[in-house]
């Protein structure tokens, strides 16, 4: 045993070092590869929604429940890779596999997004399968690839390793949110943008991923699978709960439920199950968090793209890379300098309030965001505008509606009017005009332009358009070119006329709707203060997960862990279509159902009791030992063999 020991340690001394670290020079390489993946995987989803609907022309709700269908499923599957990585091939192993279908993936999404490959079926095909793909990959992988990280520290460096770690991941996301846009753009292919480069580059990056993890082999620690420990699990729990159900009325009570398996399972193995339970009921509490963190993806940058300014969707990712080393180099060690005991938990729990006070924050902002956004139309009315493009000054009036008491300027737009919906699919509304100042009366036309023909049940934002016109007018199509349309302000909505004058082509802007006069800076205090929650939960629950688990099912936590991240999306499609709330409701909502759970949480927190694997494993080596000298040779080699199959799953050597 002592032998085993020492050739363990010398192993530990030979890895070599980053230069001027106790870092184990393997780690570069998985930091790198997980920088490549996560260029990869939000390099591609940042386009999806917009491919969905440029490219395969569905509509927007299809594209979102498509987009939130395969958000969820990456988060669903890693528990399926941490299944496989501790009771089969391996973290080393399952990373490489599950990497290569990922990069199938891509190629074949990338392939899908080709105009010259088949016809829309055949490309809808190809994405779908391609989509499927990626998500096995990317979720197979990321239990395994943060577990295996972790395998290469002491448990002094663990912290820093997962600090960087999140840095990686964000560095990548940063990157490939600016770039991946711009090839779609700016580089013109096959008649239109280029949906196969910006898949092209992020299925490249995957490769370059691949092959950098597999040029470290030779530096990694490994830790060899343990056969299947989920199903080994479920059996002990199953026994457990039969035999008590059976024998609790003949037997004396026993300190825990689980003890009940005694007779069948190790004790090792009992106390291994116990100690991932206690940390699974820790996280049932914890989708909140996310519900709350993911929806910077979906209503704060509908909110952003209602004010003055372009939305800031990279601004989480780029305070990610500022505060982790605030947070790791000045505010951990002055908290620790005031003698103040802060928990992993307790870590946790601060993040919820920062995220509860960021929505708090996007509450605020919302209500002030309104104010200047047109109000959709009651049940059963429509929204109606009137252009008057009829070369005069004209007055309109509808009978039994006083919607349009002002003279409507020529080239002018009136404000939005309410007026009650007529019959469905109908076109035929009683308007009369009144043309003043104007001598060529006999020459206007009245021509109602429905663009939503039916009355939704729900408040939406149908239109009617009135446009007044002269009766004879030849249109003709030509190019445009350096038109100079002015200030298009965010929030605002805009028409161009385009008249003809003294041989050029000169644009006359009117505004529908008027832009917002909420600056977009106004968001950087909900930005900031949901990323300090970020740093606070998610890199401290990545190390808590990891810390936590016994040797032989890390990745099993860890894929439980991202397990809470796709119940959180589960949770925000619940409110979002349930509640039916006006958006600032819904904010506050969110903020008041997280405090809720913090409170929750913090009990939870306050009884739980933090384990050393480690420990547990110096403490059965001392019991096996002590059980070996009480044998005789033959019985003890025999009963030797025997115990190591059985309690072997949680043993490191």
């Amino acid at each position: 045993m002592n032998k085993l020991m020492l050739i363990f340690d010398s192993e530990k001394i030979d890895n070599p070092k980053v230069c001027g670290t106790n870092y184990p020079l393997s780690i570069c390489f998985i930091v790198v590869n997980e920088f490549c993946e996560r260029f990869s995987y939000y390099g591609m989803k940042a386009l999806l929604t917009l491919y969905f609907l440029t490219y395969l022309h569905w509509d927007k709700d299809l594209s979102t429940a498509i987009y939130h269908a395969f958000s969820s499923l990456c988060y669903f599957t890693p528990i399926l890779g941490a299944i496989i990585a501790d009771s089969w091939l391996g973290k080393y192993k399952t990373i490489i596999y599950l990497s290569i279908v990922y990069v199938i993936g891509h190629v074949v999404k990338s392939v899908g997004a080709i105009p010259t490959v088949g016809n829309t079926d055949v490309h809808i095909a190809l994405s779908m399968v391609g989509l499927i793909l990626i998500a096995f990959g990317t979720g197979g992988i990321k239990p395994c690839v943060a577990a295996f990280g972790g395998d290469q520290f002491d448990e002094d460096e663990r912290q820093k390793f997962f600090s960087i770690f999140y840095m990686s991941i964000n560095a990548g996301s940063l990157l490939s949110t600016v770039i991946t846009p711009i090839l779609r753009s700016d580089v013109q292919c096959f008649g239109g943008d280029c949906y196969a480069l910006a898949f092209g580059v992020p299925a490249a990056l995957m490769i370059v991923a691949l092959v950098v993890f597999i040029s470290g082999s030779s530096l990694y620690k490994r830790s060899p699978p343990e056969g299947n420990i989920l199903l080994e699990v479920c059996s002990c729990i199953g026994f457990a709960i039969r035999n008590r159900w059976q024998r609790a009325k003949y037997d004396p009570p026993r300190k825990h439920w689980l003890d009940w398996a005694e007779e069948k399972y190790s004790k090792r193995l009992i106390q291994e199950i116990k100690m991932v339970l206690r940390v699974l009921v820790l996280y049932i509490p914890l989708p909140m968090f996310w519900a709350l963190f993911d929806q910077q993806g979906s209503r704060w940058t509908i909110q952003a793209a209602r004010m003055n300014m372009a939305f800031v969707s990279m601004l989480n990712a780029l305070l990610i890379l500022v505060f982790v080393p605030i947070f790791d180099l000045i505010i951990y060690p002055l908290v620790g300098f005031c003698r103040i005991n802060i928990t992993p938990l307790r870590k946790m729990a601060a993040g919820m309030i920062f995220a509860a006070l960021a929505f708090g924050a996007a509450t605020l902002v919302e209500v002030n965001v309104v104010k200047t956004v047109v109000d959709p139309a009651p049940e059963g009315s429509y929204l109606m505008q009137v252009y008057n493009l009829a070369g005069g000054n004209v007055t309109v009036k509808i009978p039994g509606s006083g919607l349009f008491p002002e003279q409507i300027p020529h080239l002018q737009v009136n404000t939005l009017s309410y007026s009650p919906a007529w019959t469905r699919g109908s076109t035929e509304l009683s308007v009369r005009v009144e043309v003043i100042d104007w001598k060529c009366a006999r020459c206007l036309t009245v021509r109602v332009c429905v663009l939503c023909e039916k009355v939704l049940t729900r408040a939406a934002l149908p239109f009617v358009c009135l446009c007044f016109r002269y009766s004879n007018v030849n249109c003709s199509l030509q190019a445009c070119s350096n038109l100079n349309l002015g200030l298009l302000d965010f929030g605002g909505s805009y028409t161009f006329v385009l008249m003809e004058e003294s041989g050029t082509i000169v644009p006359y802007k009117m505004e529908d709707v008027k832009a917002n006069d909420v600056h977009i800076a106004w968001q950087i205090p909900q930005y900031a203060l949901i990323t300090m929650g970020e740093v606070l939960f998610s890199i401290t629950g990545l190390e808590f997960s990891y810390s936590q688990a016994p040797a032989n099912m890390k990745s099993v936590l860890q894929g439980g862990w991202l397990l809470t991240v796709a119940f959180g999306n589960v949770i925000v499609l619940i409110v979002a279509e349930g509640a039916g709330l006006e958006q600032w409701k819904e904010f506050l909502l969110f903020a008041c159902l997280l405090l809720g759970v913090f409170i929750i949480f913090s009990i939870m927190a306050h009884f739980y009791t933090y384990v050393d694997p480690e420990q547990l494993d110096k403490v059965y080596m001392m019991n096996s030992s002590k059980e070996e000298d009480d044998h005789d040779d033959k019985k003890n080699k025999k009963s030797n063999d025997i115990h190591l199959v059985k309690a072997g799953q949680g043993t490191r050597l």
